[in-house]
Formats: C-alpha cells, sequence, structure tokens
C-alpha cells in the first residue's frame, strides 16, 4: 500500500500517515492546516513524502 507521510524535520517524527487512495493532495493540504498548524506557527519545516508499507 501507498502512504503520503507528513515529516517533521526539526522533530524527526511522522506526523501522520495517510492513504493515497483515500486521501488527495488537496485532502493533505486541508489536514496540514487543521491539524498541524501549531506545528508550523512554531517554525517546524513540514514535508509531504511517499513511502509504500
Amino acid at each position: 500500500m501507498k502512504y503520503r507521510e507528513i515529516f517533521c524535520n526539526n522533530c524527526n517524527k511522522v506526523l501522520g500517515k495517510y492513504n493515497v487512495k483515500y486521501y488527495p493532495e488537496s485532502k493533505i493540504a486541508e489536514l496540514i492546516k487543521d491539524s498541524h498548524a501549531a506545528h508550523i506557527r512554531q517554525g517546524h519545516h513540514i514535508i509531504i513524502r511517499k513511502s509504500e508499507k
């Protein structure tokens, strides 16, 4: 299965894993704005990367 991971470079940890089939890029962008906004406000650098399991 393919996943998109929201990863914080500053903390070096995965903030969330989302299935590519159910979460398109637009939905991931909304999740970042809603769920991980506090992380961004603290000055952390968040990236979206693809992974397989």
